[in-house]
């Protein structure tokens, strides 16, 4: 697996990498219709160019074959001196050989060049990556709930890893 810097002109590639993903990550939590509203509301090309332009910085995995298999978001100093993973996420054939880890390593590694006390991230509560989370370190700190418009909200836990 090779990690290479998300440039403007790939996000379409994040955008398709989540069209293969969300419906099996979250196709048992969330409804079809919830699914939907969140892809098009959050991966767009102009949502995602403006978290970029608020500092959030995105990775990309290339497989041997050169095909994209996942993706990861974070930002520096989200909360001071605290890095959040916003997103990690990889497709479902590649779960299990460690391309997660590799993406946490990764932000963990940024984060501790930038002087960063902690790492933490927000899981959905019934999501089944809580127990890769866990198995890095993370704990819960807190239970969030939040409001994310048309009626929906992400029904959340904060994971927080120190170091």
């Amino acid at each position: 697996m090779k990690l290479v810097l998300c440039k403007i002109d790939q996000l379409s590639v994040v955008i398709d990498l989540t069209n293969k993903i969300w419906p099996v990550a979250y196709g048992e939590i969330l409804s079809k219709a919830q699914l939907d509203y969140m892809i098009k509301k959050f991966y767009n090309e102009t949502a995602l160019l403006e978290l970029m332009q608020k500092g959030h910085v995105f990775y990309l995995a290339k497989d041997d074959e050169g095909k994209y298999v996942g993706f990861v978001s974070y930002e520096i100093n989200c909360e001071p001196n605290k890095t959040k993973i916003h997103k990690i996420y990889v497709l479902p054939e590649t779960q299990g050989t460690g391309l997660g880890r590799h993406f946490f390593e990764l932000v963990k590694e940024k984060a501790i060049e930038n002087n960063q006390k902690a790492i933490f991230l927000n899981v959905n509560k019934y999501n089944n990556a809580i127990h890769f989370y866990t198995k890095l370190g993370f704990t819960k700190v807190k239970d969030e709930v939040i409001d994310i418009g048309n009626g929906y909200v992400m029904d959340d836990y904060v994971m927080e890893l120190c170091f």
